[in-house]
């Protein structure tokens, strides 16, 4: 190659550079420029998380300076002499003064039934009732109020706005004082008289949908919801007595002479441990004055009961009214014993009534009845002794109900097995045929929460009776029925 080639190639060669070398840097530059945005845009992004962040924190702070000053509100109201306040137990509000000597808490129920009477079978000549009907029901729907008035005196409104007491509007369910300060307790009003540890349980804690009929007809002589009575108990950590006189239920129609009556009970924990608890306990009431109904001038009553399922009311043990223009009812009375207790999950309970009614001119007619009860805790929990009632509490689950925390609530099954004789002088034109009832009820209750239930329940309920004291002719029926409840309190 010649010299002159050389340098014409060299010449060619340091143009292309020039040329190649400024695209070059223009390209580099141009993507220096994008970095820049995308890291300014970094830095911002980044910023406004700083920012989420700390405002975050300082709600954080506000939420706990505000659950703690809740939290101290009734302590320093109190100490300070400060403004009323508020306080929540669960969803449970309760207002109070600043020194806690007034206090005033809503409280309700609601029992939401359904069922479905699914066999039915009748002695050919019963004509009523001709059949159990099926349906819903609200068994008990109840609002009020309780609290605490200057210190000692305690007060409580409950009106039931469901069927427990009736089907046509609402009914007094509770209405009292107490006075509560001194180690004696007294109360007047309308209230649920605590006569047998079945009636001293909760409507809101019993393990079965009802109570049993044996219990419910005991109630017949002067016990029971929304009785007026005056009353008086005092307990302990394991002894509980209490006498109440009582009269007329609420809702009573106009025109029928007041009954009175009285109950006493006595009870005791011969064991009570955390995990093991054995109680022990007697009743006893009198009807002292039998009640004038208000188509007759005489004084009588009636023992009945449906067969522990209210969905329908109609009843097929039944004495009809006892006591006539010739025999009035006099009075009478009923006793029995009680036993309940557990050993962990497992509960049982127990109780035993012997029923006597006084005729005039005639000889005393006699009845018995009793059940047995048992329920376990299939996720563990268990029933406690509340010495405040002389009963025992439902289930609190420990772990409500969150699938996603792996909480599933509680879970209980009970069985029970209940025996009522209202046959008395069978054979005699003075005698009673009342029937004989039995009934077998099975039960599944979940507890999703301490405010929440649901409870499955199946029986099998058998009656026999006679068209009369001298009859032959049967009466009696069979009944299966399933129903569930929805219940909520608070």
């Amino acid at each position: 190659m010649s010299f002159g080639r050389y340098f014409l190639g060299s010449v060619a060669v340091g143009a292309l550079l020039m040329t190649a070398v400024p695209a070059k840097a223009q390209s580099i530059n141009t993507q220096m420029q994008s970095l820049k945005a995308q890291i300014q845009q970094l830095n911002q992004q980044l910023q406004n998380l700083q920012n989420q962040v700390q405002q975050t924190q300082q709600k954080q702070a506000q939420t706990d300076a505000t659950v703690d000053q809740i939290k101290t509100a009734p302590a320093t109201a109190q100490a300070s002499g400060g403004a009323p306040f508020l306080k929540m137990s669960g969803i449970s509000p309760t207002f109070s003064s600043a020194d806690g000597n007034y206090t005033l808490s809503p409280t309700g129920r609601l029992h939401f039934d359904m069922g479905d009477y699914l066999h039915y079978g009748k002695a050919s000549n019963l004509t009523t009732p001709n059949n159990l009907q099926s349906g819903v029901r609200a068994r008990r729907a109840r609002l009020g109020v309780q609290g605490i008035i200057d210190k000692d005196f305690g007060y409580a409104f409950i009106a039931d706005f469901g069927g427990s007491s009736t089907d046509n509007g609402s009914t007094i369910e509770n209405a009292y004082i107490t006075y509560n300060g001194l180690p004696v307790h007294f109360i007047v009003g309308y209230q649920d008289t605590p006569y047998t540890i079945d009636e001293a349980t909760s409507s809101n804690d019993i393990m079965l949908m009802e109570h049993s009929s044996a219990q419910v007809i005991a109630t017949e002589f002067g016990a029971g919801d929304n009785r007026s009575a005056v009353g008086a108990w005092w307990y302990n950590d394991r002894a509980w007595a209490g006498v109440f006189g009582t009269g007329n239920a609420s809702g009573t129609a106009k025109g029928v002479a007041s009954q009175l009556g009285m109950t006493g009970r006595l009870t005791y924990n011969v064991v009570q441990t955390p995990n093991a608890t054995l109680h022990i306990g007697a009743d006893v009431a009198a009807l002292l004055k039998p009640p004038v109904t208000a188509a007759d001038s005489f004084r009588s009553f009636t023992l009945s009961d449906s067969p522990e399922l209210r969905i329908d009311n109609q009843t097929l043990l039944n004495t009809g009214a006892i006591g006539s223009a010739a025999n009035p009812l006099t009075g009478g009375h009923v006793f029995g014993p009680e036993l309940a207790g557990n050993i962990g999950p497992l509960y049982a309970q127990a109780e035993y009534f012997h029923y006597t009614v006084e005729r005039q001119g005639l000889t005393d007619s006699n009845f018995d009845g009793g059940y047995v009860e048992a329920s376990y805790t299939l996720t563990g929990e268990q029933r406690h002794y509340k010495p405040s009632s002389g009963a025992y509490s439902g289930i609190t689950p420990a772990h409500p109900f969150s699938p996603g925390s792996g909480g599933w609530g509680a879970w209980e099954v009970a069985a029970r097995y209940s025996i009522v004789d209202l046959n008395d002088g069978l054979g005699s034109s003075t005698g009673i045929a009342g029937g004989k009832q039995q009934v077998y009820a099975f039960g599944l209750n979940w507890y999703p929460s301490t405010n929440l239930r649901f409870m499955l329940d199946y029986l099998h309920a058998k009656v026999d009776k006679l068209n009369s004291p001298t009859g032959s002719t049967e009466m009696g029926a069979t009944t299966d029925a399933i129903a569930l409840r929805s219940q909520f309190a608070f």
